[in-house]
C-alpha cells in the first residue's frame, strides 16, 4: 500500500508527527493509501520555504523571466499528458468519478498549464495619460507577483482545481503552499512529482497534507501568506474570510450553489432535459455549479418531469473504472448527508418521483452510491431548494410568467451559475441579465473553458478563476511614474 508524502522544501517527508490518515475507494469503500498527516507545525515548515524562495533567493522562481517560467510550465505539462491514462485512474480510484469523466479532467489541467504559460507571456502593463501639474510624467503600470500564496481545493475535481490555481500563481512567480483535500490526495501527490524537478527552486512549490482545521486554519492566519485562494463550502470559506481578514491578506473564494436551469415552453424539450442531466448528474451531482433547482414553465412541467425521470431511471452506477453513467458518491458520510437531505424533503412535502435511496446492487454493494433523485411538489422554503445538497439531486418548480421565473431563481443567498432555456433569443438575453450569478448559460448547462473567467456573486464567492482574469488575481499592480524633466519643482520658495 502506498504511504503517500508531504512535499516541503523541495525533500519528501513523513508528517513531522509520524502520523498519517487511511485514503478510501468510495467506490467500494475499501483503504487504497495512507497519507502524511500534516498540522499547523507542517505548514509552518511549508510556509517558512516559501517565504524564504520568494524573499530571499535572489535567482529564485519569481526573478525567472516570463519565458523561462512559461517553457517550465510547458514542460509539464507535455509530462502529464504523456500520463494522461494513470493519472484518470487514479483520480478515478480516489474520487469514484466514471474514467471517461476523469479523462475529461486531465485533458483540461493539460489545457490549463499551457494557457497560462502562453497568458504569462502577454504584455500586461498599461500606460497612463496624465496631467502636467507637476511637469511632464510618465506614468504606467506592471504586473508583480503577491508572494505566498497558500492554496486549498476541494474532492471534487482534486487534480483540476489544483492545477486551476497552481498554474497561475506559479505563472505569475509566486510561491504556493497548497493542501488538498484529505479525501483525494493521490492525483494531487502524483502531479506534484512533475514539479519535483531540478529547475524549480526548491521551496517554490510545497505540499501539506491534513485538515482544514490544522493546515488550513494555519495557512489562513500565518502572517507569511500573502494570498490565500480556497475553492469549497461556504461555511468553511466564510472562516477562512474572517481568519485571513486579521492580517489584509489577499483573498479568493470560489464557494458553494444553489443554481437555478429556467425552462420556458417553447425550447427544445429534449435537448433541456439532456442538459438538465448534464447539470445535476455530471460528476455525481458533486458540482458547485450544479443546475439544482429547475424552475420550469407550468405548461410543460408534467411532460418534461416525465422524460427527466425516464432517462435518469436508466442511467447505469458503478466503479468508475467501468465507465458508468455516475459513479459513488465521495465518503459514506457524505452519501448520509445527501440521503438525509431527500428525507427532510419528503417530511416537508416533497415528492419522490424516482430514485431517493442508496444504491447497493452488484458492484455497488460496499460503496457510496445514491441513485438520481428528482423531488416534485416542493415549495420556496423547502429544504432541498434552500440548501446545496451536492449530489444527484434537483428540485422542481413552476412559474406562469418571465417575471416570476426571474425572481424564483435570485431567491437564494448563493449566485454562482444558472442556465435559461428557450428559443426567444430576446427573452433569454432579458433573463440572463436580471439574473444575480457570475455564470450563465443558454440553452446548455456546465460548459466551462480555460479562456473564460468563472466565479459568483452573492455567498459564492469572490474573485475569478481561470481566463487572463485568473491570472491576474495571483498578481499586484503597481504605479510607475517618470519625472521626464527631473530637475527643482518649483514649488517652495528659495529663501
Amino acid at each position: 500500500m502506498e504511504n503517500i508524502l508531504n512535499f516541503i522544501d523541495g525533500k519528501w517527508i513523513e508528517a513531522l508527527n509520524g502520523e498519517f490518515f487511511d485514503v478510501y475507494n468510495p467506490a467500494d469503500g475499501k483503504v487504497i493509501a495512507k497519507a502524511a498527516k500534516g498540522n499547523r507545525d507542517d505548514a509552518k515548515l511549508a510556509i517558512k520555504a516559501a517565504k524564504r524562495e520568494f524573499y530571499e533567493n535572489k535567482n529564485g522562481w519569481r526573478r525567472f523571466s516570463a519565458v523561462k517560467r512559461s517553457e517550465i510550465l510547458l514542460s509539464i505539462a507535455n509530462e502529464l499528458e504523456k500520463q494522461k491514462e494513470d493519472f484518470a485512474k487514479a483520480e478515478t480510484i480516489d474520487n469514484g468519478k466514471p474514467y471517461r469523466e476523469a479523462i475529461g479532467d486531465v485533458e483540461d489541467a493539460v489545457s490549463y498549464i499551457k494557457y497560462y504559460a502562453g497568458a504569462v507571456r502577454m504584455p500586461s502593463g498599461v500606460t497612463y495619460e496624465v496631467s502636467d501639474g507637476f511637469g511632464q510624467m510618465h506614468s504606467y503600470t506592471i504586473k508583480e507577483p503577491v508572494g505566498v500564496c497558500a492554496l486549498i481545493t476541494p474532492w471534487n475535481y482534486p487534480l483540476l482545481m489544483g492545477v486551476q490555481k497552481i498554474a497561475p500563481a506559479l505563472a505569475a512567480g509566486n510561491t504556493v503552499v497548497f493542501k488538498p483535500s484529505s479525501e483525494t490526495p493521490l492525483s494531487t501527490a502524483k502531479f506534484f512529482k512533475l514539479l519535483d524537478r531540478d529547475d524549480i527552486p526548491k521551496g517554490t512549490v510545497n505540499l501539506v497534507m491534513g485538515s482544514g482545521s490544522t493546515v488550513g486554519n494555519e495557512f489562513s492566519e500565518n502572517t507569511d501568506v500573502d494570498m490565500v485562494s480556497f475553492t469549497g463550502s461556504t461555511s468553511v470559506g466564510q472562516t477562512i474570510y474572517r481568519k485571513s481578514a486579521e492580517n489584509i491578506k489577499k483573498i479568493g473564494l470560489e464557494l458553494g450553489g444553489k443554481s437555478p436551469n429556467i425552462i420556458f415552453a417553447d425550447a427544445d424539450i429534449d435537448g433541456a432535459v439532456e442538459w438538465a442531466m448534464m447539470g445535476v448528474f455530471f460528476n455525481q451531482g458533486e458540482v458547485c455549479s450544479a443546475g439544482s433547482r429547475i424552475i420550469i414553465e407550468e405548461s410543460i412541467k408534467d411532460e418534461f418531469v416525465k422524460r427527466l425521470a425516464e432517462r435518469a431511471d436508466k442511467m447505469t452506477l458503478g466503479n468508475g473504472l467501468n465507465n458508468p453513467d455516475m459513479g459513488p458518491l465521495i465518503s459514506e458520510g457524505h452519501m448520509n448527508k445527501v440521503l438525509g437531505y431527500i428525507e427532510k424533503a419528503k417530511e416537508e412535502g416533497g415528492k419522490i418521483v424516482c430514485g431517493g435511496y442508496r444504491y447497493t446492487e452488484g458492484e455497488c454493494a460496499n460503496g457510496y452510491f445514491v441513485r438520481p433523485t428528482i423531488i416534485d411538489n416542493v415549495k420556496k422554503d423547502n429544504t432541498a431548494v434552500l440548501n446545496e445538497i451536492f449530489g444527484p439531486v434537483v428540485t422542481i418548480q413552476t412559474f406562469k410568467t418571465e417575471e416570476e421565473a426571474v425572481e424564483m431563481a435570485n431567491d437564494t443567498e448563493f449566485g454562482l451559475a444558472g442556465a435559461v432555456f428557450t428559443k426567444d433569443g430576446a427573452r433569454a438575453l432579458r433573463v440572463v441579465k436580471e439574473i444575480r450569478a457570475g455564470i450563465m448559460w443558454i440553452n446548455c448547462y456546465n460548459p466551462a473553458f480555460v479562456e473564460a473567467p468563472w466565479g459568483g456573486y452573492k455567498k459564492s464567492g469572490t474573485g475569478r478563476e481561470l481566463s487572463k482574469e485568473g491570472l491576474d488575481e495571483y498578481t499586484e499592480t503597481k504605479q510607475i511614474t517618470i519625472n521626464l524633466n527631473p530637475g527643482e519643482l518649483g514649488w517652495y520658495e528659495k529663501r
